[in-house]
């Protein structure tokens, strides 16, 4: 799916409206987890906190009816461009660490941990991560030749 300048800005905006429930500047609240919920049939994603309480919802309309099998794999890349877009922001939010933003189907079912906020741990996109594996094997071959 190719993403739509216009889809972007609606989750930008949907991250940035999650940011401002839990301003940097009051008290943290002991919260685990930012639940979005993407749903393909209605466009929807909306996030949740660990009560199941909806922080905020947005319809995005790129998303209305698609039936891609790949859709919730297409999607996970286009939110953590924008969490990592909206970084120094997130990190600040008033919610005692770690926490994390976790994407999850219509059913609830946990699709992908999307961003971790947590002073030690750090969630690389497994896009750069691609080919990682072959890339040490042939390394540490190479060095035990020598």
């Amino acid at each position: 799916m190719k993403v739509s300048e216009q889809t972007l800005q609606q989750v930008e905006r949907t991250i940035s409206k999650v940011i401002d429930k839990f301003p940097a500047n009051v008290e943290a609240s002991i919260l685990t987890d930012i639940h979005l919920r993407a749903n393909q049939e209605t466009g929807e994603l909306v996030a949740f906190d660990d009560d199941d309480k909806e922080i905020t919802r947005t319809v995005i309309e790129q998303w209305i009816g698609n039936q891609d099998e790949s859709f919730y794999e297409d999607i996970t890349g286009v939110i953590r461009k924008c969490i990592d877009k909206k970084k120094t922001n997130v990190e600040k939010m008033s919610i005692l660490k770690p926490y994390s933003f976790v994407l999850e189907d219509d059913e609830k079912e946990n699709v992908a941990e999307l961003y971790v906020v947590d002073d030690d741990t750090v969630i690389i996109d497994p896009e750069l991560m691609a080919g990682l594996d072959e890339d040490l094997n042939n390394f540490l071959e190479n060095l035990l030749k020598e």
